[in-house]
């Protein structure tokens, strides 16, 4: 019975890692592209 309950909160947290993976890629592409945003919009107001 314990080696059951050890499989499903090993599974458990293999899909946590897995979702916060994914999760910081996405903050990170979220900064990049609101950094290219503010590089651009700082140009165009500057000219």
């Amino acid at each position: 019975m314990a080696k059951k309950i050890n499989q499903k909160r090993q599974a458990y947290v293999e899909k946590q890692e897995k979702q916060g993976q994914s999760v910081v890629r996405w903050i990170f592409v979220g900064l990049i592209i609101l950094a290219v945003a503010y590089v651009a919009f700082t140009m165009y107001m500057w000219t």
